[in-house]
C-alpha cells in the first residue's frame, strides 16, 4: 500500500519516517525566509520552511499511521513546523474528549501565534457546554498562547447561536501587555462588532477595553466588510 506526501509515493514501511524527515522533503528555502519574518519571536534555525498545504498533507499521513501517538507524546518539538503539524494532527481527532486532552497537553508548548491560530478542531462543535469550561480555563492562563487560543475558540464557536452577553466579559477582563494577546482581544471584539453589534458596541462606548485594544478593535471593525457603513461611521467617533 502506498501513502502520498505531496507527489511522492511512500511505501507503508516508510510510515516510520520521522515527521522531521517528512518536513525536510517538503522544504522550500524561499518560504523559510518569509516565515522567519512572519514569526520574529522564534529562533530562525527552528524554521524549516514548509508551506501549510504540505504540512496538512503530512498531518493527515501521520494521523492515519502508527506514528501518531509517538509523535503526539514526543514533546517538546524542536522545529516550528513540527508544532504546526502537531496541532493539525490534533484537529483531525474526532472524539471530543480525546481531542481536548491532546489540546490541553500541547498548549503549554505553543510558542508563537501561527501555531496557536491555524488549527480548529471540528469536534469542538459537538459539545459546546463542555468546551466552554475549557475555554474559560485557557483564557485565564498566564501562558500567552494558551490564552490566545482560548479567545480564538470563544470567537469561533460562541459568537453565533450559542452567544451570551457574558462571554464578552471573559475577553474584556483578560489583562496582559503581550502584543499577540492584545491583538487577539482586538480581533475578538472586532468580530463581535460584526456579529453581535448591539451588545459589543457598549464595550466601545464605555471604553471598557485597554486603550490599545480599544483602538485596534475599532480599526479592525472599520476595515471589515461585515460591519455596516453606519456602524463604522459611529465607531470612528470613539477613536
Amino acid at each position: 500500500m502506498d501513502a502520498i506526501i505531496g507527489n511522492n509515493p511512500i511505501r507503508e514501511k516508510r510510515v516510520h519516517m520521522t515527521v522531521y524527515e517528512m518536513l525536510l522533503k517538503a522544504k522550500d528555502e524561499n518560504y523559510k525566509e518569509f516565515q522567519t519574518k512572519l514569526v520574529p519571536n522564534i529562533q530562525p534555525e527552528t524554521i524549516i520552511g514548509v508551506r501549510t498545504p504540505k504540512m496538512r498533507e503530512i498531518a493527515k499521513q501521520v494521523f492515519k499511521s502508527d506514528l501518531r501517538d509517538e509523535f503526539l507524546n514526543d514533546l517538546p518539538h524542536k522545529y516550528y513546523e513540527e508544532n504546526l503539524v502537531h496541532f493539525f494532527v490534533i484537529a483531525l481527532i474526532k472524539d471530543f474528549d480525546e481531542c481536548i486532552e491532546a489540546v490541553d497537553k500541547f498548549l503549554p508548548y505553543v510558542d508563537c501565534w501561527p501555531v496557536s491560530d491555524q488549527a480548529s478542531p471540528k469536534c469542538f462543535k459537538k459539545d459546546h457546554e463542555k468546551l466552554l469550561e475549557y475555554i474559560k480555563k485557557w483564557i485565564e492562563s498566564d501562558h500567552v498562547y494558551t490564552a490566545r487560543f482560548g479567545i480564538r475558540m470563544l470567537m469561533n464557536e460562541f459568537l453565533g447561536e450559542d452567544f451570551k452577553d457574558e462571554y464578552l466579559e471573559l475577553v474584556a477582563a483578560k489583562k496582559g501587555e503581550d502584543y499577540y494577546l492584545k491583538m487577539m482581544e482586538a480581533w475578538y471584539f472586532a468580530t463581535a462588532l460584526a456579529k453581535q453589534y448591539d451588545v459589543s458596541v457598549k464595550y466601545i462606548e464605555n471604553r471598557r477595553l485597554d486603550e490599545w485594544v480599544h483602538k485596534k478593535a475599532i480599526q479592525k471593525a472599520v476595515e471589515s466588510f461585515r460591519v455596516t457603513d453606519e456602524h463604522k461611521k459611529y465607531l470612528k467617533t470613539f477613536r
